[in-house]
């Protein structure tokens, strides 16, 4: 569905695997990174995310015809082959598949009729924020660094929405248990922690967020120079958006996943606090684009975007 280009370790890659857009789509499982953190503990899809994905918002790995299958079928119905439209790579997210694993918490807390019917609202919260988010689906692919970073501001504002929503039941939920309930509960995560241990070399982890910002991102300002030829104007433009990518890479890098054992309502409280300071990040370094990319003309706005899939080429 990717359409990358070439193999290895490239610098849209997430540091564990997964990557940051799918075609115009960012954060592609967005509901399930932020579930399997919140229930299982599991946080190196949700933690992986941060400036390298802004990053790759203003220097695409994509090329027109890499997006080309995602966009609105041409008159005579055609899509480019291999291609898959923008409903069906967001299609996942609304499934009834979507909501928390009710049984197994059940199974683990068994709760008191007033328990089940918060734990039923949390249920039916969680397969409300699935819809949430998919709804921030893109509705046309992003052809430009200003689009693409638009698309990120849009989809995090719907994860924050989302949590919002699960926010209340499950505090609630948390609230009703005893201390043995809260233990049990607890404990889900922790014996997840433990397989993920035991799966792992040397028997030790490094958190998603420290691994993946930890590497310098160069930006590719002599190519920037050769194919835009920018006046003074521009460079200051260009400086400034290299100041607010800077500034928002290190407080990515700052915000990482908190250390020791937290509770169901921590977890979320770290995945609020860490989509609060991505969407302050896009939005910083989506005003100096936008201010940087308003004195482009339209060919050096077209050598600009041309710069990521030339790169990954």
């Amino acid at each position: 569905m990717a359409g990358w280009h070439g193999h290895g370790f490239g610098w849209w890659r997430h540091f564990h695997g997964g990557f940051g857009w799918i075609g115009p789509l960012f954060w592609p499982f967005a509901y399930y990174d932020i579930y399997d953190y919140l229930i299982w503990a599991y946080g190196y899809p949700f933690w992986d995310y941060g400036y390298w994905d802004i990053y790759a918002g203003i220097f695409s790995p994509y090329g027109y015809s890499d997006l080309y299958g995602y966009m609105a079928a041409a008159p005579d119905g055609r899509r480019h082959r291999g291609g898959a439209s923008l409903a069906q790579v967001c299609a996942d997210d609304s499934r009834e598949i979507a909501g928390l694993p009710t049984d197994q918490i059940a199974q683990a807390i068994t709760p008191t009729e007033e328990q089940r019917a918060s734990l039923d609202d949390l249920a039916g919260s969680s397969i409300k924020a699935a819809q949430t988010i998919r709804a921030a689906c893109p509705t046309q692919a992003a052809l430009t660094a200003p689009g693409r970073l638009a698309a990120m501001q849009n989809r995090v504002e719907a994860m924050i929405s989302a949590v919002d929503l699960v926010r209340p039941p499950l505090e609630k939920l948390y609230g009703l248990l005893d201390d043995e309930q809260k233990a049990r509960f607890n404990a889900l995560a922790e014996e997840q922690r433990r397989k993920s241990l035991a799966n792992t070399p040397g028997g030790s982890t490094t958190p998603g967020c420290t691994a993946a910002q930890s590497a310098a991102v160069t930006w590719p300002t002599s190519e920037i120079e050769a194919r835009l030829h920018p006046n003074d104007t521009q460079r200051a433009a260009l400086g400034a958006l290299q100041d607010a990518a800077a500034h928002a890479a290190d407080t990515l890098k700052a915000a990482c996943e908190p250390a020791g054992k937290l509770t169901p309502v921590a977890r979320l409280d770290a995945v609020s606090k860490r989509l609060d300071d991505m969407l302050q990040a896009i939005k910083s370094v989506r005003a100096a684009l936008d201010d940087f990319y308003a004195t482009l003309s339209d060919e050096q706005k077209a050598q600009f975007e041309a710069i990521g899939p030339g790169r990954t080429s």
